[in-house]
């Protein structure tokens, strides 16, 4: 009887969690784009293993500031580009927003550019993948809803998981590796920390920290289950760092190895055929095609709730177009932008794809601020604000970036 009674316990528990599953996945796993991978192979390539060990502070901080926006969209039922604007006042947020808008279109650029380039290893033509795929994104989003898109963004984020199988068949240092974490080494120059911030600004993008609070709220999560939205962002910072490190030891095991420079997520899967075999190389490119496809459906709409949340205008995937026609719109205006410059003939866009993590990394201890600020505020938290530890990663995440910002800028002036 003791023994019924806690197997219905566990399974009502269970069901709980897998309603609540979603929004720490998918803003997680989402993290790992076009821009992530094509950050995480050029690292891999250039630096080998040694940059590895980045990827551990990127996940406590990860994991720290998502449970801080759950807590917070939980908690207030806004979203943080609401709170800016309800705090910070009208002027502070538009300059704010002007920044994250373009990043955002560089960010949704290198989504689509992760599709041309993984459907070349194919044979497919970018001026056919790419706007295949555009209004495919379109649909979903526009004439869809948020349970079915969810649906689809979660077996999205299960298939990152082969890039795992692509870096085991580079057959890794498995002792290599071991040291790099434990004895991190790298040359202290500028290249080297624009590496860093652009890995720290893909593990821990801008635009995540509004998707994750508004996700919450569009899924009408309570405060009484929590501990299962915790876990939810657990696995979702966990599988973000897996595939992550599993993309920097592929390229490091054979394109270090081998002194292959590349420059773009393409050019690693391409490499891959002959050294780690044709399967790996496929393997690497499909998982590059699924997750452009995922982040360039996310990104816009994560970029056109938080615009609309901070000038007060109607949100959501749920809403139709006469409902919300500033979000529907700008989402559209966003996607065609980004496709039309992937068309564009000889495009610059690896500088788009790289630069556009580094301007990430720059940006995000603005709106870390700005959020670690409000969920300190009593009077829109209550009993659920900062506790210290929270804090004091939060700040000293803001802190290293400021200053890791001002290093890059600072650094190519003292060597003239």
């Amino acid at each position: 009887m003791t023994l019924d009674l806690k197997n219905k316990r566990f399974w009502k528990k269970f069901a709980i969690f897998l309603a609540i599953l979603g929004p720490g996945i998918i803003t997680g796993s989402v993290d790992n784009d076009a821009g992530g991978i094509t950050t995480y192979s050029v690292a891999g390539a250039i630096y080998g293993y040694n940059l590895i060990w980045t990827l551990i502070p990127s996940f406590i901080v990860l994991l720290v500031i998502q449970e801080m926006n759950a807590r917070m969209g939980i908690v207030t039922g806004k979203g943080l580009a609401d709170l800016i604007r309800e705090n910070a006042g009208v002027k502070i947020t538009f300059f704010i927003f002007i920044g994250l808008l373009i990043a955002d279109i560089g960010n949704t650029t290198t989504e689509f550019a992760g599709v041309a380039g993984s459907m070349e290893v194919f044979g497919v033509s970018k001026y056919i993948s790419v706007p295949i795929v555009g209004f495919l994104i379109w649909i979903l989003v526009v004439k869809g809803t948020y349970k079915i898109a969810e649906r689809i963004f979660l077996l999205f984020s299960v298939s990152l998981l082969m890039y795992v199988v692509s870096a085991i068949m580079g057959k890794p240092h498995w002792g290599e590796i071991g040291n790099a974490i434990i004895r991190p080494q790298f040359e202290f120059n500028t290249q080297s920390l624009a590496m860093i911030i652009g890995i720290i600004g893909t593990t821990i993008a801008p635009w995540m920290q509004f998707y994750m609070q508004s996700s919450v709220i569009e899924k009408g999560l309570k405060m009484k289950t929590f501990k299962y939205s915790l876990i939810d962002i657990v696995v979702g910072a966990t599988a973000t760092v897996v595939v992550a490190f599993f993309i920097i030891v592929a390229c490091a095991s054979t394109l270090h190895e081998n002194g292959i420079v590349i420059n773009e997520a393409k050019d690693a899967a391409l490499a891959l055929k002959p050294l780690a075999g044709e399967l790996s190389g496929h393997l690497f490119a499909f998982g590059l095609f699924i997750a452009s496809i995922f982040s360039a459906t996310i990104l816009p709409l994560a970029t056109a709730f938080y615009v609309c949340e901070a000038f007060g205008f109607e949100a959501g995937i749920d809403k139709k177009w006469k409902e919300a026609p500033e979000f529907y719109v700008l989402y559209t205006a966003i996607l065609v932008i980004a496709a039309i410059i992937i068309l564009i003939p000889n495009a610059p866009l690896i500088q788009i794809s790289l630069w556009t993590q580094v301007i990430n990394g720059v940006l995000l201890p603005v709106v870390l601020i700005c959020m670690i600020t409000l969920v300190n505020k009593k009077e829109i938290m209550g009993e659920y604000t900062n506790k210290s530890i929270n804090n004091i990663i939060g700040w000293s995440a803001v802190a290293i970036l400021v200053g890791l910002s001002i290093m890059l800028m600072v650094m190519p002036m003292l060597s003239r």
